[in-house]
């Protein structure tokens, strides 16, 4: 189940769509950078991987201009309506936000604004030229993958629910087949006004008022001036140091800071001591997460909202008393509640040879997202505000004007300032996990980024509808002695099939000293690295 890892010197594209993949690589050839490449795979995948993103969506960017030797982070996170509060939902007798539906949508979607501020601060080849490849894929159509064909089986039901929904994905009363064609017309024309007016018409021109009015007409609360309202953030990335290296990730509200802090307790063990399909390796991985992931829920939400005790949370001090408690109850585990949560994500990265990189995600939150699309915009609106709390007790509480907790997080490691390695993953609870498979594997024992990502994945937490915690573990060369040792130890055991996409889909590209790069995808996945 290996895919062939790639190399090249000119350079390298990772996404989890083979076409997506296929269009950084053209951008690259046609005389643009990594920055225009990342823009047109991201456009690429609302075409092509519609259940996992869109221009519905938000979308969160790491980028190194090696011009400058700067690393910055863009923040595509949308925030919610200016009158959408608790008591509006209260009046409507809802004790919590649905997950899907119209009132799912309360959040203002970010994807064409990181786009456009991307393009802006960083591109070379025209804005039209990095869109054209999406307009043709919704126009003429596109194979339907693997993967989306399982989930759009999955929510045929939902589906049904909007015309727009059926006719696009059941066209002939069933779900899409692997390989048949994928139109999507109306998504189409909103690309071509995108392409046309940039970030103006989705943000104040005509397109913003058929989204809103869309809204409106069917019972969603959005209004024009939230649109109008909507800015997306450059800001300063996050990081830790593990194992001479700086680890990066997006702040607050991004979950990112979660790994940095698996990582930081984690470097007081010599990991390379501890086999990586062993009892001991998988039981370690369990807690730390479950040590991070407290610290997440109790503070993760809107920084502007809520302060965050960033500078404490990711001390080496406050790892060691972490690293502590997981050695004074070893060999058991202790008892967490993890909140469950969306998991469909797209990850991409992409190097160009003059050394600059990108490493990003986007996301409707749940497949399809709220499967909610307004008018004939063609527009699946993400449900990513469902995940505000309608309870004034939490952290993560909702309020007009507000960013959720948000599990995107683009990852990126650095060696003498500079970046070595692109990562990232799809998955809700199972970012942070994935990416902490990939890290160790890579920096721990010594994988390319091919083998860490084809190593044994787990991922602990909860999904809707348990009640409790699993961990979930592939069972691909599992010793059976092995996972009565975890049983053993608490732990809820859960065996999934041997290439199971729901411990995610994940790409990397790794910067090799002498200038070449080596990109991976997936194999759960529809992905595909290619080199230049």
């Amino acid at each position: 189940m290996n895919n062939v890892m790639p190399i090249a010197y000119r350079g390298m594209i990772a996404s989890p769509h083979y076409l997506a993949s296929s269009v950084g690589n053209r951008m690259l050839q046609q005389g643009g950078n990594a920055f225009d490449a990342a823009v047109a795979v991201s456009a690429a995948l609302a075409a092509v991987y519609p259940h996992m993103t869109g221009l519905g969506g938000d979308a969160f960017f790491l980028v190194y201009d090696a011009a400058l030797g700067k690393l910055r982070g863009f923040n595509g996170s949308g925030r919610s309506g200016r009158r959408v509060t608790p008591e509006l939902f209260a009046r409507e007798g809802l004790d919590a936000i649905p997950k899907r539906g119209v009132r799912s949508a309360i959040t203002v979607p970010g994807m064409v604004d990181a786009w456009w501020e991307v393009w802006s601060a960083y591109g070379r080849l025209p804005w039209e030229q990095l869109l054209e490849p999406a307009i043709r894929y919704t126009e003429e159509g596109v194979p339907v993958s693997r993967d989306l064909h399982r989930w759009i089986v999955k929510d045929q039901p939902l589906m049904m629910e909007q015309e727009i929904h059926a006719r696009t994905f059941l066209p002939h009363g069933a779900p899409l087949a692997i390989g048949e064609r994928l139109v999507q017309p109306e998504l189409a024309a909103t690309l071509k006004q995108v392409r046309d007016g940039g970030r103006e018409v989705f943000y104040e021109g005509e397109l913003m008022r058929r989204i809103v009015q869309g809204l409106q007409r069917d019972g969603g609360w959005l209004e024009e001036e939230d649109f109008r309202l909507h800015r997306g953030e450059w800001t300063d990335p996050i990081s830790t140091t593990y194992r001479s290296r700086t680890v990066v990730q997006m702040p607050p509200n991004s979950q990112g800071f979660s790994v940095l802090q698996m990582l930081n307790m984690l470097e007081n063990e010599e990991l390379d001591r501890v086999p990586r399909h062993s009892a001991d390796f998988y039981h370690l991985a369990a807690e730390v997460v479950k040590q991070a992931f407290r610290d997440r829920d109790a503070y993760l939400t809107d920084p502007r909202f809520s302060p965050i005790p960033l500078e404490r949370l990711l001390s080496k001090e406050h790892a060691r008393a972490q690293y502590r408690s997981i050695r004074m109850a070893w060999p058991d585990g202790v008892s967490f509640a993890s909140k469950a949560m969306g998991q469909d994500t797209a990850y991409a990265a992409a190097v160009d040879e003059e050394g600059n990189a990108v490493s990003f995600i986007q996301s409707l939150y749940f497949d399809f997202g709220s499967v909610y699309t307004p008018g004939d915009t063609g527009i699946m609106l993400q449900n990513r505000g469902s995940f505000f709390s309608l309870d004034p007790n939490e952290v993560n509480v909702l309020a007009p004007g507000k960013r959720t907790f948000h599990t995107l997080m683009p990852g990126m490691v650095l060696e003498g300032g500079k970046p070595c390695l692109l990562v990232g993953t799809q998955g809700g609870e199972g970012q942070p996990q994935t990416q902490l498979s990939l890290l160790t594997g890579v920096l721990d024992y010594g994988c390319s980024v091919q083998e860490a990502i084809a190593l044994p994945r787990w991922v602990y937490g909860r999904t809707w509808g348990d009640d409790s915690d699993l961990l979930r573990m592939e069972n691909r060369g599992l010793d059976q002695a092995a996972i009565r040792d975890l049983q053993a130890r608490g732990h809820r055991v859960e065996l999934l099939g041997p290439w199971d996409p729901v411990v995610g889909q994940a790409q990397a590209i790794k910067i090799h000293p002498d200038g070449s790069f080596s990109g991976a995808a997936d194999p759960r996945g529809d992905g595909l690295a290619i080199g230049w």
